[in-house]
């Protein structure tokens, strides 16, 4: 049986398959860096319609999905495919749906104009990569979370997912990251986030309630075990706010870094 710690990357974007900020490479060189230094890891990230299948060689996990995500009622099907990433012997797992993923754009449509159910789309992501890694029965001892779009993740887990054996030893880091979207999820997202109201209550979504950039990030950070800042120029009340918080670890933004303090914050978080 293998003793070697378990790094799940839960991300918004990941080089080579999605560059939207600097931090997509980051992830790609920390799951690589992490992987060489001894730890075992596995990937989860959206799979947007611009990610080119037949580039990247993605296929279908036949036997991984046929999960149906329900969010508010409704039941979406859940298409998990996977490609092994470029020079590392690392699986990516990418989460898709038809009618949420299968676009020619990620955030916005051929007119800029914002997609409505972006919203939707985040709580199904989040929601995903959860009931997947449940799916695995892959038990992490660290998930490192990073992109807005995995927001949701930290809160989840100290909810709804609390009891889930197979998160029981993990522990969650959340990256900050740049504002990269001025819009709103809505104003029914808080409700479509709450996917379980018995286990979350309105206190546990209350960070979110701006369905904004920074309230995701807010959100997340509020609810993670360990907060890392991804970029330099990061929203001004964030870094404030979270910059020291009493019992929790906290990774500056460091443009020189080897990233050899993120495999230091993993191995101290995994004890």
């Amino acid at each position: 049986m293998s003793t070697k710690k378990r790094i799940l990357f839960i991300a918004s974007e990941m080089s080579p398959y999605l560059e939207m900020t600097e931090f997509s490479e980051v992830v790609n060189k920390l799951a690589i860096k992490s992987n060489d230094g001894g730890f075992e890891i596995r990937c989860i990230m959206p799979r947007f319609g611009v990610i080119n299948e037949r580039r990247h060689r993605l296929h279908e996990v036949v036997r991984l999905s046929g999960i149906n995500v329900s969010i508010d009622n409704d039941d979406y099907p859940l298409q998990i495919k996977v490609a092994s990433l470029p020079n590392a012997r690392l699986q990516v797992y990418f989460l898709d749906n038809e009618d949420l993923f299968k676009r020619k754009y990620i955030f916005h449509d051929e007119n800029e104009k914002w997609y409505d159910d972006n919203g939707l789309r985040t709580v199904f992501f989040c929601k995903g990569a959860l009931e997947t890694v449940k799916k695995f029965g892959w038990p992490p001892d660290i998930i490192h979370c990073s992109g807005w779009m995995s927001g949701l993740v930290p809160t989840y887990l100290k909810t709804v997912y609390k009891k889930e054996p197979v998160f029981s030893h993990s522990k969650v880091v959340f990256t900050i990251g740049q504002n990269t979207f001025k819009e709103k999820l809505g104003a029914d997202f808080v409700k479509l986030a709450n996917i379980n109201p018995a286990l979350i209550k309105d206190k546990d979504l209350e960070a979110y309630k701006d369905a904004n950039n920074v309230a995701m990030f807010r959100g997340a950070a509020a609810s993670a075990d360990a907060i890392t800042f991804g970029a330099e120029k990061v929203d001004k009340k964030l870094t404030e706010e979270f910059g020291k918080v009493k019992g929790k670890k906290i990774l500056a933004y460091n443009a020189e870094s080897d990233l050899t303090d993120y495999l230091q914050l993993y191995a101290d978080l995994a004890k």
